[in-house]
């Protein structure tokens, strides 16, 4: 049985762009062969998150044979204007996704809204119509779709394929709403795929961080923050 503040989702798209944002401003990117932890907190984020608690993302199932398509593209330039540069995109990507969210220990003031029954009840709503905003895969030129599934369930193209060791990858973001420390920090692990799944380890448990730049977290409270309440009433959860 399923935890009240868990969620298990499959996310599939036509393209996938996972990179190390610290080294990808301009030129050429080239994804990574598998998902990061910041890129699936990012669509759990988009299909519901409040500045209550945290998403910690678990587990990935990778479902579909990794497959790599470059394509030329024209981003816009700094200064002005396009540039052509070639993105190497993964093609025709699926996975399985499960997470937890937790109460966010720096974020006192809104005490009030840890309701996880109501939290959980609307997470479930936003997963069933396919995410509150709109599904990323690593960057806005590859947009996917979100469903609820089975974590586990059907046939992966992995499962029994052993075990395959990945080198130094980007992690995730430590922001300072999520640490209590007002600077902005890039985590680095390095993954190991068995049989298709990757296990992540907490951003706590990430010892390899690079200082980014100074950042101050927003402050909420009564007045600038919707309650959990009010948004499970309106959708009858």
């Amino acid at each position: 049985m399923a935890e009240r503040n868990s969620i298990e989702f499959k996310v599939s798209a036509r393209h996938a762009l996972f990179t190390d944002p610290l080294t990808r401003i301009g030129g050429e990117k080239c994804s990574y062969h598998i998902p990061t932890y910041e890129a699936l907190k990012g669509i759990a984020k988009s299909i519901y998150w409040k500045p209550t608690f945290i998403w910690i993302i678990d587990e990935v199932r990778v479902m579909k044979r990794i497959r790599t398509q470059t394509k030329g593209t024209k981003p816009l330039e700094f200064g002005g204007g396009n540039t052509l540069a070639i993105y190497t995109f993964l093609a025709d990507v699926e996975y399985q996704v499960r997470a937890h969210f937790e109460w966010n220990p720096h974020r006192p003031e809104l005490e009030d809204d840890r309701s996880e029954g109501k939290h959980n009840a609307i997470v479930q709503r936003m997963l069933e119509r396919g995410g509150r905003q709109d599904i990323f895969l690593g960057t806005r030129d590859c947009q996917g779709y979100v469903e609820p599934c089975a974590f586990g369930s059907c046939e992966g193209e992995y499962d029994g394929a052993g075990e395959l060791a990945y080198g130094l990858m980007f992690h995730g973001f430590d922001y300072p709403d999520e640490t209590g420390e007002n600077q902005l920090h890039a985590r680095f692990w390095r993954p190991t795929m068995v049989d298709g799944r990757i296990a992540f380890l907490r951003p706590e448990t990430c010892t390899i961080r690079k200082f980014v730049r100074e950042m101050h977290c927003k402050k909420f409270g009564k007045g600038t923050l919707r309650g959990v309440e009010d948004e499970a009433a309106e959708l009858g959860v």
